[in-house]
């Protein structure tokens, strides 16, 4: 790689995105949220009334894929979140938007020295040779009550129950794939955010990652 990479990866509502984005801003670094790219996906499937079990769709779906599509409304409505689960688990999908995310590594955007990726797989497929790995992690019931918290605070209906039990759904799925399935690289650096807030989260990573710059300088 010729530039500094943070991968950052974990299920969901375990804090990565908020962290991947602080990390971005802190470093100067260009930032890639990769579950955008399966929920675009997914969203261009639930327009056009397909279903997101439809590989043959989905693939078409990834491949037509513009950078403008990733700022499209409703990308974090649940429905857009369970399709999404359901279409990155399909090889074909994933091949097609592989080199993307890589090139997105290799090359940043506007010239920055470096990039933050965050999603499921960015430290074991996209970028196994990143400079810093970071696994983000939380246990489910905290996880399903941020999440459900983000929708009310959002103005949508959300009951926690439902919310928990789509999220181990989610969570069954993306661990059990037979592609890309969830799990942390063997050298990053875990990091667990049930009990921690933001700021604390932040301090630990920051403290790994320097940690890692002055390994490679």
């Amino acid at each position: 790689m010729t530039s500094f990479v943070i991968a950052i990866d974990g299920p969901a509502a375990a804090g990565k995105g908020t962290l991947a984005r602080r990390l971005a801003r802190h470093y100067g670094l260009a930032f890639l949220d990769t579950g955008k790219l399966y929920r675009a996906v997914g969203l261009k499937l639930l327009l056009n009334n397909l279903l997101a079990s439809d590989t043959l769709a989905a693939e078409r779906a990834a491949r037509s894929l513009r950078p403008e599509d990733l700022d499209m409304p409703g990308l974090r409505d649940e429905a857009v979140a369970e399709a999404a689960s359901v279409v990155a688990a399909q090889p074909a999908v994933r091949a097609a938007l592989l080199d993307f995310q890589k090139e997105f590594a290799r090359k940043p955007p506007g010239g920055a020295k470096g990039a933050v990726l965050d999603g499921r797989d960015i430290g074991t497929v996209i970028c196994p040779d990143a400079q810093a790995k970071l696994f983000v992690h939380a246990s489910v019931e905290v996880r399903a009550q941020r999440r459900a918290r983000e929708l009310q605070d959002s103005g949508r209906e959300a009951i926690y129950a439902r919310v928990l039990q789509d999220m181990k759904d989610r969570d069954e799925r993306d661990r059990s794939r037979g592609i890309a399935a969830l799990k942390p690289a063997p050298d990053a650096f875990d990091l667990d955010t049930s009990d921690l807030d933001a700021d604390e989260v932040f301090k630990r990573a920051l403290t790994f990652i320097d940690q890692r710059n002055r390994a490679e300088a």
